[in-house]
């Protein structure tokens, strides 16, 4: 009898029954999750007096904003008393006088010097045009035209048309570089008109010419057109129509394909790779004026190799990435990220030792460049194992070397033009011989 006087008295027996009105009061007004935490947080300091929050005491508030204007105003009101003057001592009279004035000024100053720097305040926190000027209209249009990948890219195609299997002709070289170059400020330049919003909200790129006003979109606009038409068109009439048109159609693929997958596929990595495999193809079609294998190959390493660079580097921007609304790998596949970068980096083994099959290059290349390529594909590996920082630095700091480093071995490992004319005459001499016996 006392045991159950006791649980009336803890109101053990009624928990049920406010669970229940709980539960009915949710299904009536379809309570949010908001509203439950405030039930939840009801029934502990009800039935749970040892476990409610205590809310810590506040602080003195500070003075109202129309008190501090007040005392400014009180501060600022400053009487001055005029002496008076003597006329006994003139000349002291004079320079007390003059010190007054002083005086007067000086205050009258202080008081003036108040409001400006209330109204500077003011005016720095309102939005402000920024006025272009033509010293700093280099190095805006640089970083418009991303001038450190337009190099990259420019050197890949200077690599393709080095590796063609014909006599290097000067001006074509020129014409082929330049042309590309001018068409990859082009797509650089609209690739960042499409990003303004999005590269806004993340810190990589949120000091951009067009994010930062720095320039207007018409004015950028207009340059990728000054940029693109000549560059498509000294690639067309300078070097060869194929060549013209593998630059119309990267120009094409990175600004329509490309940059609107970003925020919609992780299939942009594979878009953005083919978009970098193209320019040695374009060196080596501008030299040769076809697609043989040797195009093919090269742009097969610089396909494979984008994927450990831009992998590796992607793992480090994920929170960017994620803020700017990009659907990349390292975001919602991390762990197809890490194998994908680990696959290309052992098919750039591969891809090494089929260009002397191809009789593109010696058998030394794929001894030579076989220690480069195993070392980065040991921090493919390392990446795909850690997935951490540290690793995906170290992987793409040396892709940054990596591609360099295996272009030179391959063209100094390259077969020479003579070779292979001697060897087109042997064959042929060969077979002239052949017809020559088989004829009566």
């Amino acid at each position: 009898g006392l045991f159950v006087w006791h649980l009336k008295n803890t109101g053990i027996r009624q928990i049920p029954c406010r669970f229940v009105h709980l539960w009915r009061v949710a299904n009536d007004r379809l309570i949010t999750f908001q509203y439950f935490t405030f039930l939840k947080r009801m029934y502990v300091t009800q039935y749970n007096k040892d476990l409610s929050q205590r809310a810590k005491p506040k602080s003195d508030s500070v003075a109202f904003p129309f008190r501090e204007l007040q005392q400014l105003d009180q501060d600022k009101k400053i009487i001055h008393e005029i002496r008076r003057i003597s006329p006994v001592h003139q000349p002291l009279s004079e320079t007390s006088s003059r010190k007054e004035l002083r005086e007067m000024k000086s205050a009258a100053e202080t008081e003036d010097s108040v409001t400006p720097v209330r109204a500077e305040s003011k005016e720095d926190r309102q939005w402000k045009e920024m006025k272009l000027r033509l010293d700093d209209l280099p190095g805006i249009l640089a970083r418009l035209s991303k001038i450190k990948l337009t190099a990259l890219v420019v050197s890949t195609t200077s690599a393709g048309f080095a590796m063609a299997p014909v006599p290097f002709d000067l001006t074509c070289f020129l014409l082929a570089s330049l042309g590309t170059g001018l068409a990859s400020c082009a797509a650089n330049s609209i690739n960042q008109f499409f990003e303004v919003p999005f590269d806004s909200n993340m810190n990589r790129t949120k000091t951009r010419p067009l994010v930062r006003g720095q320039i207007s979109p018409l004015l950028a606009v207009c340059f990728a057109a000054s940029c693109g038409v000549p560059g498509i068109a000294l690639l067309t009439l300078g070097v060869n129509p194929l060549t013209g048109a593998l630059g119309a159609f990267n120009i094409f693929l990175y600004t329509c394909c490309y940059t609107p997958m970003k925020r919609m596929s992780i299939a942009n990595t594979w878009v953005g790779a083919v978009v970098g495999a193209i320019p040695p193809v374009m060196g080596w079609t501008a030299a040769t004026g076809s697609l043989d294998a040797g195009a093919l190959l090269l742009g097969g390493i610089l396909y494979s190799w984008q994927f450990p660079h831009f992998n590796a580097l992607s793992w480090g921007l994920r929170e960017d990435y994620s803020r700017g609304g990009y659907c990349m790998m390292s975001v919602t596949h991390p762990g197809l990220c890490r194998r994908v970068a680990l696959r290309h980096c052992l098919a750039l083994i591969g891809l090494s030792t089929v260009a002397p099959v191809l009789d593109i290059t010696t058998w030394t290349f794929p001894i030579i460049s076989l220690p480069i390529n195993l070392y980065i594909s040991y921090l493919g590996f390392r990446f795909y194992r850690d997935a951490d920082r540290s690793s995906s630095r170290k992987l793409f700091f040396c892709s940054l070397w990596h591609l360099p480093m295996l272009l030179l071995v391959m063209f100094t490992c390259k077969k020479s033009f003579l070779e292979k004319e001697d060897k087109g005459d042997l064959l042929g001499g060969n077979h002239g011989r052949a017809m020559e016996i088989r004829l009566p």
